[in-house]
């Protein structure tokens, strides 16, 4: 089974830099995405043999998350049942036989770290929704999780020791749900290597290639041995982010 999911940073404008192309080339089983910047309404996208779902931001042009299925789930949820946390359109889960998929759009810390504070409270309630989906059936989760969580995961790590996405806060967040019985996929089947799937607009970063590994894909513990392949699609333009696969027998 193919996943894909992609951060298309506003799907208006992705979509007027090849999206539906790149939909189409990448054919996954179920294809998510994360800053749709849409509200109801806002673009009709239609994608034959695909069911859709989407959770939209209240604020206008914020955050959105996007699930397009080929699989029709027995459930979707939107959100993780805590209103203080469910207002930016961050989270979709979609309930199948097998598993759970659950696409997810991490809070940004934002400059001056901000935006710390909640993060981490943010980090520690979705690591509980997640534990509690994982206590009935196994979880894929993936998306933008807004963290290199080791410094083999971006260009410039002892610079940016203390920007958003590279704190000691954030590492260890994800060192944590982890620890909770998860795996991240891309660094189980490949521990050494180099690869990026976010680059700034500024400063010529993708040309450069100094990049962040921040899109990740992490499975059950249960599912760790189902793991199949783990690919980021470099080659794939139209976000400042590109595409992260994973196959899995399942």
């Amino acid at each position: 089974m193919k996943f894909v999911s992609w951060n298309v940073n506003g799907l208006r404008a992705c979509m007027g830099k090849g999206f539906e192309e790149s939909f189409r080339t990448l054919d996954a089983d179920i294809f998510c995405i994360q800053e749709s910047k849409m509200q109801e309404g806002q673009l009709t996208v239609d994608f034959p043999g695909y069911e859709q779902y989407w959770n939209f931001a209240e604020k206008k042009g914020y955050s959105g998350t996007a699930v397009f299925t080929k699989i029709k789930p027995l459930s979707v949820r939107c959100g993780i049942g805590i209103p203080e946390h469910d207002h930016e359109g961050r989270v979709i889960t979609l309930e199948f036989d097998r598993f759970f998929f659950v696409d997810v759009y991490t809070p940004n810390s934002q400059d001056g770290l901000k935006r710390l504070d909640y993060r981490c409270a943010w980090e520690d309630a979705f690591r509980g929704y997640l534990t509690g989906l994982a206590e009935t059936k196994p979880v894929v989760v993936c998306g933008d999780m807004n963290v290199a969580h080791e410094e083999i995961d971006l260009k410039n790590p002892k610079s940016n020791r203390k920007n958003a996405g590279f704190t000691d806060e954030e590492r260890a967040k994800m060192t944590e749900l982890l620890a909770a019985g998860f795996t991240d996929t891309y660094r189980y089947l490949y521990p050494d290597k180099v690869e990026y799937s976010w680059w700034s607009y500024r400063f010529s970063a993708r040309e450069k290639n100094a990049g962040w590994r921040i899109d990740y894909f992490l499975v059950s513990e249960a599912l760790k041995g189902s793991i199949r392949e783990a690919v980021i699609h470099t080659e794939v333009f139209g976000s400042d982010h590109c595409p992260v696969e994973l196959v899995l027998d399942i």
